[in-house]
């Protein structure tokens, strides 16, 4: 009966090696997949061949449900259990099969329990590198990656169970074997997207085993493998560090050297990576204070010159990893003083009229973390940074008018003559009040609140109030004072206060249509206005009685009765304001 039956069994593999997808609709049809959940035993010699049929009908995804469904699961879980080798590999490749691409598959194989034999096996196996132990390690690897693929459930169940450190070791022992290492890497690439995961790779040599493996690669798709296990695990800032420790950043520096010049398809899309990586590395504090080492690093040095180049994709990268490097003060001005500056300048003007608006955008958020440090703004302002930035002022792309309007903000704070200057540039005010109705883009209408703001509180300049006032732009400072933000509602506050002081009668007509008496009656009602919105409300109340329209919506409005409950306000400064504002008010009256 066994050799018939062993016959039959190798009819049935000789048909499926000419017509697999026929054969295993035959087979379906038959019922024969039932007969095979007996077949399966470790004391029979068919069963090898039983699970290398199953395993080639699972190569089809119709067949995926059935071999569940006739019960094949459990009894080739058992089989994981015996000693024979071949048996191994046959019900290694079957589980692995029926679990690609299966929901119901792969619930099967974790109901059974199959996950937790594999790990183990993997473990017992990795010093090995005999052929066969690396044939049923690769056999493994694939399992448990079809098992765990685009699939967080099982994926931190692998993790829980401690493949990780498994993998990594496995990794490192057999770095010869192709094959091998590949079904590491999409294991390690499937696994990494997990944020628990990063926990542990962080405290296996993994960047060494990758970055040791990445300089031995001469093919693209394998450099490609590499780096989809690179990209996700580099989000961890531990990881990082170890990956720039471990010599990462001279094989990107090597990559982007080699490629820069290239046009085939495969360089360019490595010399992308590259590069991108490159930039996610300086993201991480520590990895990047490492490679600025002081402004006097080659890696900082290298990575300036790509600012001039002539690929988009690294002008793009080198005006990012600048941004990087800019994240602290000392960083910022040791750039400013070294030249920084005019390099992002040029490579903006490059791109005023192409319009490439992830290059604007990035060399200006550069230019605006530069401009953070006190003592650089001046430096750039004398620079010419407020007119090259200004060239962008027609730009439609709200990224780049964001950028744009962060970076004059920050380079007018506490510098009066450029705030005046700006502020009464007519083409400017304009656009800054066009954008203050943005309604589709609340960042960018923010900004330039905040914008319109900022000029006249750093200049302090009754031109600049007028500019405003012509423009049509105290109807958004009005709107800005009931911002949800406390720091908008602040510095609208202060703006207004210096306009009431200064231009009172120019602005009254805005004021008034603007509503900003019931406005401030609203935020001196609330309780929930803090108190420096408190007090600013109250300094605007005393400036604005010198307008008379204005002064007689206050008196129309009780503003007394709400100004004498404030006199016993907790916060000392409101409290005495308070009592300054109810004698304005009673003289007035």
């Amino acid at each position: 009966r066994a050799d018939s039956l062993e016959g039959c069994l190798d009819c049935l593999l000789q048909a499926l090696a000419q017509n697999n997808t026929e054969t295993s609709e035959k087979i379906q049809k038959s019922g024969v997949l039932q007969v095979f959940a007996s077949l399966l035993t470790p004391q029979s010699s068919c069963t090898a061949k039983v699970a290398n049929i199953i395993a080639e009908v699972a190569r089809n995804e119709f067949m995926r449900n059935p071999c569940v469904d006739a019960g094949l699961i459990p009894p080739l879980v058992q089989l994981l259990n015996c000693k024979d080798q071949e048996v191994l590999l046959q019900t290694g490749r079957a589980l692995g099969n029926i679990c690609y691409d299966s929901h119901e598959g792969r619930n099967a194989v974790d109901h059974a329990g199959g996950a937790h034999i594999v790990v183990d096996h993997i473990r017992s196996l990795c010093s090995k590198t005999d052929p066969a132990s690396e044939k049923l390690l690769t056999v493994f690897c694939g399992m448990l990656m079809n098992y765990s693929n685009e699939n967080d459930t099982l994926q931190s169940q692998l993790i829980n169970m401690g493949v990780i450190p498994t993998l990594v070791k496995l990794l490192g022992i057999h770095c010869q074997n192709a094959a091998l290492t590949e079904m590491c890497l999409v294991a390690f690439g499937n696994l990494a997207e997990l944020e628990s995961s990063k926990e542990q790779f962080a405290y296996t040599n993994i960047a060494e085993e990758l970055v040791k493996l990445f300089k031995k690669q001469i093919e693209h798709d394998k450099k490609e493998m590499i780096f989809e296990v690179l990209a996700p695990l580099a989000e961890n800032d531990v990881i990082k560090l170890q990956l720039v420790e471990a010599g990462l950043v001279e094989c990107l520096l090597e990559i982007v050297q080699k490629t820069v010049d290239s046009d085939k398809e495969d360089d360019i899309a490595e010399l992308k990576t590259a590069s991108d990586l490159m930039v996610l590395l300086l993201l991480g504090d520590e990895s990047m204070q490492k490679l600025f080492e002081g402004g006097k690093g080659s890696v900082f040095q290298r990575v300036l010159s790509w600012i001039p180049s002539n690929s988009h994709q690294l002008q793009l990268a080198g005006a990012l990893a600048i941004a990087n490097f800019a994240r602290n003060d000392g960083n910022c001005i040791h750039m400013v003083d070294n030249g920084i500056v005019q390099k992002l300048m040029d490579l903006l003007d490059r791109h005023v009229e192409d319009g490439n608006v992830t290059v604007q955008h990035a060399a200006l958020s550069a230019l605006r973390n530069l401009a953070i440090p006190v003592v650089n703004k001046a430096k750039m302002l004398s620079a010419g940074v407020a007119e090259a930035v200004l060239k962008f002022l027609r730009s439609e792309m709200p990224p780049v008018q964001f950028k744009l309007l962060g970076t004059l903000r920050m380079l007018i704070d506490a510098q009066a003559e450029a705030a005046e200057q700006l502020g009464k540039n007519v083409k400017l005010v304009e656009r800054l009040v066009e954008w203050c109705e943005a309604k589709d883009h609340a960042g960018v209408m923010g900004e330039s609140n905040r914008l319109l703001s900022a000029l006249i509180r750093h200049s302090k300049s009754k031109d600049v109030i007028r500019t405003i006032v012509q423009s049509g732009g105290i109807k958004h400072l009005v709107t800005m004072a009931t911002s949800e933000h406390v720091i908008m509602q602040n510095e609208a506050l202060v703006a207004l206060a210096l306009i009431a002081a200064l231009e009172l009668v120019t602005a009254e007509k805005d004021l008034e249509n603007a509503q900003l008496v019931q406005i401030l009656h609203r935020l001196l009602s609330d309780d929930r206005s803090a108190p420096e919105i408190k007090y600013n409300s109250m300094v605007l109340i005393c400036a604005l009685i010198g307008s008379e329209p204005l002064q007689k919506e206050v008196q129309s409005m009780a503003f007394l009765e709400v100004i004498s409950k404030l006199r016993g306000h907790e916060n000392k400064t409101v409290a005495q304001q308070a009592s300054l504002t109810e004698q304005r008010l009673a003289v007035e009256s």
